[in-house]
């Protein structure tokens, strides 16, 4: 019986959240490179005390390197203190601090991806999401395979996706769904879709440029959740992780499969935790958010 650390994405960041890391070792400094990197104060944005253009931290420009900075902070307390992982895995851009975690790049690096991946991505506009809940799996898939223009970006759970694709084609498949609730979400573009494909190129060209070591920790990536620890692998699923959706009902099922017994969500909030405690029996949840979950 093992244990699996998971991390959160877009979705967890909240105002604040950076207030319970800034005693950890090397908070302040990473906090400063971050900003330095983009060219705006990171921990004032994580605040809510920044002004001006690209002050709001739920912009993705902001929440992705902020819950990097944030969650790449926890893993080094935690490993500090002699603690680690059977498995690894992340949300969307979780996936890349669980590649942090596992030894295959450093915090620089991950600082440099996310800058280019949330600069990519918020420029690549145009599409909709919408979050299903409750609904027959057979139904949204006939309709999903109906309709062009519109594909299933996260895979949360037996009873919860999110599509992903034109306006019109996800407002198409949630209307005729039939389904507990549908709810648009407040994203600027069609994440994790085919409509994302001159981002994602971009991005594997900035890949390219970068090392990947082989992995201390299997890593179960959105695209192949299965456990991998080859450098050459993981990049090869992460330049294809913008175009094709999260697997994370898979995910979850791979860390059952693997005797996971206890998964620790590593960030804030609790939303995959919720998702692995109605999803799995016999896997342990708990989360580590602050410097005082570390016992610090």
């Amino acid at each position: 019986m093992g244990n699996a650390w998971v991390f959160p994405g877009q979705g967890s960041q909240k105002v604040g959240m950076a207030a319970g890391v800034l005693e950890l070792p090397g908070a302040k400094e990473r906090f400063e490179a971050a900003s330095t990197l983009l060219g705006r104060d990171l921990l004032a944005i994580c605040n809510g005390e920044a002004e001006g253009e690209l002050s709001d931290l739920g912009d993705t420009r902001n929440t992705q390197p902020a819950l990097f900075v944030v969650e790449s902070l926890l893993v080094d307390g935690l490993k500090a203190q002699g603690r680690s992982a059977n498995l690894v895995a992340g949300h969307s851009l979780g996936e890349l601090v669980a590649l942090y975690a596992a030894g295959v790049f450093d915090a620089a690096t991950g600082i440099q991806l996310m800058k280019t991946r949330s600069e990519l991505m918020a420029a690549a506009g145009g599409g909709a999401m919408t979050a299903v809940m409750g609904f027959d799996r057979g139904e949204l898939e006939a309709l999903v395979n109906a309709t062009e223009g519109v594909v299933i970006a996260n895979d949360n759970s037996s009873a919860q996706v999110v599509l992903s694709g034109s306006p019109e084609a996800v407002n198409s498949v949630s209307s005729q769904l039939k389904c507990k609730r549908a709810i648009p979400l407040a994203v600027s573009g069609a994440f994790h879709s085919p409509f994302m494909e001159q981002a994602a190129s971009a991005f594997a060209a900035t890949l390219e440029e970068v090392s990947f070591a082989d992995a201390s920790i299997p890593v179960l990536s959105n695209t192949d959740p299965t456990p991998e620890t080859s450098g050459a692998a993981l990049k090869a699923r992460l330049r294809s992780q913008m175009t094709t959706g999260v697997r994370w009902r898979e995910t979850m099922e791979a860390m059952t499969a693997a005797g996971i017994s206890t998964a620790v969500e590593i960030g804030p909030g609790n939303v995959l935790s919720g998702l692995i405690k109605r999803s799995t029996e016999g896997i342990i949840n708990a989360q580590i958010a602050t410097a005082a979950d570390l016992g610090l």
